[in-house]
């Protein structure tokens, strides 16, 4: 279940409704997904082949459907990343810059763990949001993010997007950031 850290109080929040009250407040969709339906071959599964990772999104199907409908995705893929993953830190450098996308940022984490660090709210500032399998968060549009991978360095996700060639990361340049070493 996901939980936040507010960065400028670390105040904790947890617990699936309050989790996702915070959220709505910051304008941030969060469901939650049952992950008892998820193949147990797969659930520590991290080097994952193009045929496993149909599995996962046959295994997801109405779930991905019923999300892109409600939100008008039109594509959806998988992305797995581990210490197997070639050139991992060069993408986590990239991933840790503070950027927006001109469409929402959608994630369905189904194996590891990952976690989003938001602009929120003036009174509120930035916050992570901790996310575990079972967890789908979309980041508004135009808002300052950036995604990446808790200590463990493993997680599975569904992305899912509007425009077909992807998002696209405009950096943002913001005082506001203080980078932390608490993720």
């Amino acid at each position: 279940m996901a939980e936040i850290v507010i960065r400028n109080t670390n105040e904790r929040i947890s617990g699936e409704e309050n989790v996702r009250e915070f959220l709505e407040k910051q304008e941030v969709l969060y469901e939650h997904w049952n992950m008892d339906k998820f193949p147990a071959d797969l659930q520590e599964k991290f080097q994952l082949s193009d045929e496993d990772k149909q599995r996962i999104l046959d295994t997801f199907d109405p779930e991905i459907r019923d999300l892109a409908a409600r939100r008008g995705y039109k594509i959806w893929d998988i992305i797995t990343l581990s210490e197997s993953t070639p050139n991992l830190e060069e993408l986590l450098q990239k991933f840790e810059e503070v950027h927006t996308h001109s469409e929402d940022e959608i994630r369905a984490i189904v194996g590891g763990k990952g976690i989003f660090i938001i602009k929120g709210s003036e009174d509120v500032g930035y916050f992570n949001v901790e996310l575990e399998p079972g967890d789908v968060i979309s980041v508004p549009e135009n808002t300052p993010h950036f995604f990446t991978l808790m200590d463990n360095k493993q997680i599975v996700a569904v992305r899912l997007f509007i425009e077909e060639n992807g998002w696209i990361a405009t950096p943002v340049a913001d005082p506001q950031f203080q980078r932390m070493n608490a993720y």
